[in-house]
């Protein structure tokens, strides 16, 4: 690897002293000094001499280095303008990185990975902050951007919950959002000191790989999400009850009872009891009574 690696972390010492660089507490900013870590990471990843790669808060660039030389280019998108001097300093060995200091989720996603990759599915690599991983994952996924495959660092409850299923305490919309883009596979968990600074929380390192298509086919998608958000924002009622409070669904409760009673699970249902598949065959069918009212 050309230059020095920042995953050994006196070399990380050396770059923020030379910088004289402070963490910003708003950019959730903990740096990655493991280089078994960093490793798996890449490894999980399956990054080709093929691929074109977007890393999402590359920091000083402790794993642009590895990506760099994986990939055939990286794209890097960094928020904090104190860091683009330092990412221009480690980053200078390799002529296969482009920098971009902007707030991705202001990226049009689309365009980039047009201008870039010529439309060709793209993998995502990111050490996220743990404020914002959602927002970003689900804005990838959603934006229809053309995404192979996400590999995310992540705080190791939110992987708990990307992958839990029905009757898990950590189940919930996130989960079912998640795997109607993706299947998540947890590659590693990544305790504090791998870090610096240390964060409070351990860590995960999740694998989304995406969906060819979703698993479930649905008439409307946004119904979906309305419906699957409004089972889960009062978890401690029924379906039933959480569906008839919901300001996106304007239907009798008499009707959205019937069509709940069709799953045969019974009026008193709760959310978390529900699969994908199960949340699929009720938006349809809502959305058919939409269509008669």
């Amino acid at each position: 690897m050309s230059g020095s690696t920042l995953g050994n972390p006196q070399n990380t010492i050396e770059i923020l002293q030379k910088y004289q660089f402070t963490f910003q507490k708003k950019f959730g900013q903990n740096f990655l000094i493991d280089t078994h870590v960093l490793d798996k990471i890449i490894h999980a990843a399956d990054i080709t001499k093929e691929d074109m790669v977007l890393e999402i808060g590359p920091g000083i660039g402790t794993m642009t280095q590895y990506l760099a030389e994986a990939a055939r280019k990286v794209i890097a998108v960094e928020i904090d303008k104190n860091l683009i001097p330092i990412l221009s300093d480690t980053l200078s060995g390799y002529d296969n990185i482009t920098i971009i200091n902007e707030d991705v989720l202001r990226v049009d996603m689309r365009k980039l990975v047009e201008e870039e990759n010529e439309g060709r599915p793209i993998k995502v690599v990111a050490n996220l902050p743990y404020y914002i991983t959602t927002p970003i994952i689900m804005g990838l996924f959603e934006s229809q951007v053309s995404v192979e495959s996400i590999t995310v660092m992540v705080q190791k409850e939110v992987a708990g919950r990307m992958k839990a299923g029905p009757g898990n305490k950590d189940y919930g919309a996130l989960s079912l959002a998640v795997q109607y883009y993706a299947e998540p596979y947890i590659v590693a968990n990544v305790p504090p000191n791998c870090f610096m600074p240390r964060p409070r929380v351990g860590s995960a390192v999740i694998r989304l790989t995406r969906h060819e298509k979703p698993p479930v086919e649905v008439r409307n998608e946004k119904l979906l999400f309305d419906i699957i958000r409004a089972s889960f924002n009062q978890r401690r009622k029924t379906l039933a009850n959480g569906l008839n409070n919901s300001d996106k669904l304007n239907l009798p409760k008499e009707i959205l009872t019937e069509v709940i009673e069709s799953l045969g699970k019974g009026a008193g249902v709760r959310g978390e009891a529900l699969t994908l598949e199960e949340f699929a065959r009720l938006s349809n069918k809502i959305w058919e009574y939409a269509d008669i009212l």
